[in-house]
């Protein structure tokens, strides 16, 4: 997955606003305490933040 997708996906999943409130503001366990921002910048696999941010706000699997 690219970034440019991840930003896309979710986008569509939380709306534009809170998007960018998930990706910045939550600290996700699953990816170490970080955020999901945070994450990617460490060089974690952009999937992997996608995949940790589904399960923990439980989107549905047909839309991971």
């Amino acid at each position: 997955m690219r970034l440019q997708e991840f930003w896309s996906r979710l986008d569509e999943q939380f709306g534009p606003m809170r998007a960018h409130s998930v990706a910045r503001d939550h600290v996700f366990s699953e990816l170490g305490g970080r955020t999901a921002i945070d994450a990617i910048d460490a060089g974690v696999p952009v999937r992997r933040v996608w995949l940790a941010i589904c399960e923990v706000y439980e989107v549905p699997v047909k839309e991971r």
